[in-house]
């Protein structure tokens, strides 16, 4: 591999037509592969039609979900399996550049059109400089050990005046043995979202939290998890929604809340941009 090659990839990469399909599975490398603190039971369990993914995918189109159409750039930070980059696509007929490290999850992307790209947010490729005005950072700050210099390299890739949307687990009180299975560092408040952000200049614009109807079975799977040690074993059992009838009863007992609400939730989701920028839009 030559020197100049990488930059020519991801020129690629940033530069797709939306016109131009993707075959499954086809993957830009524009950094080598590498472990990330996150189960590969996730993207064995998670489906479109899972009702978590469901409900946080409602969530945002209640939320904030105007931001799509406005849009020049989409990526989203940790795409994995491309759940969320296929529930854009078809509902929004939009590309979304995805960056992640797991070559499982990249090989097992579910996206149509849009880009899939191995890539190292720390390799800040000149390409991707301010290139993106809305960006995804959906269940992923909370696996992260080193917030600061994640949130400074993810704004390398932020376009002026652009938003980040970002979704986390809520509520340290919580965190269980699911969370160690799932490879989550920590569980989130509002304040110390806004604490973690501040470090970086960015402010939360909108938020919300979600999941109300949810928070009972969240604390019986503390309780229920309490005994098990095989870490595998705790995810499944935190998030296999195990039958087609159990599903489609936890959506219906998830979509029982108001969007947006402040009162609790088993996550929280929150629309972000650039301290400045912010609060020119405010203005």
């Amino acid at each position: 591999m030559n020197a100049g090659e990488p930059r020519a990839r991801s020129e690629v990469c940033a530069s797709a037509s939306h016109d131009q399909e993707t075959p499954l599975h086809e993957i830009e490398y524009l950094s080598p592969p590498a472990p990330v603190s996150m189960t590969e039971g996730y993207f064995e369990l998670a489906s479109l039609e899972h009702f978590w993914v469901r409900r946080r995918f409602e969530v945002f189109r209640q939320l904030a979900g105007n931001l799509v159409s406005q849009a020049q750039a989409i990526a989203e930070v940790g795409c994995g399996r491309g759940i969320l980059q296929r529930q854009i696509e078809d509902a929004y007929g939009r590309e979304v550049t995805g960056f992640d490290l797991n070559e499982y999850g990249l090989k097992h992307n579910l996206s149509r059109r849009s880009k899939v790209c191995c890539y190292d947010l720390y390799q800040r490729e000149p390409a991707f400089r301010e290139r993106f005005d809305l960006i995804f950072l959906w269940d992923v700050l909370e696996h992260i050990a080193e917030e600061d210099r994640f949130l400074q390299a993810l704004k390398f890739h932020l376009a002026p005046r652009g938003h980040l949307v970002l979704n986390v687990p809520a509520g340290q009180w919580a965190f269980s043995a699911y969370d160690v299975a799932a490879g989550h560092v920590r569980r989130y408040s509002i304040a110390t979202l806004r604490e973690a952000l501040a470090h970086n200049q960015l402010t939360v614009k909108l938020w919300s939290c979600w999941g109300l109807p949810l928070i009972p079975t969240l604390a019986l799977r503390k309780l229920w998890l309490l005994g098990v040690r095989d870490q595998r074993k705790a995810y499944s059992a935190g998030f296999d929604s195990r039958s087609t009838a159990v599903n489609k009863m936890m959506s219906l007992l998830s979509q029982c809340e108001v969007i947006p609400q402040r009162i609790l939730g088993t996550s929280l989701m929150a629309v972000i941009q650039e301290s400045g920028n912010a609060e020119a839009s405010a203005a």
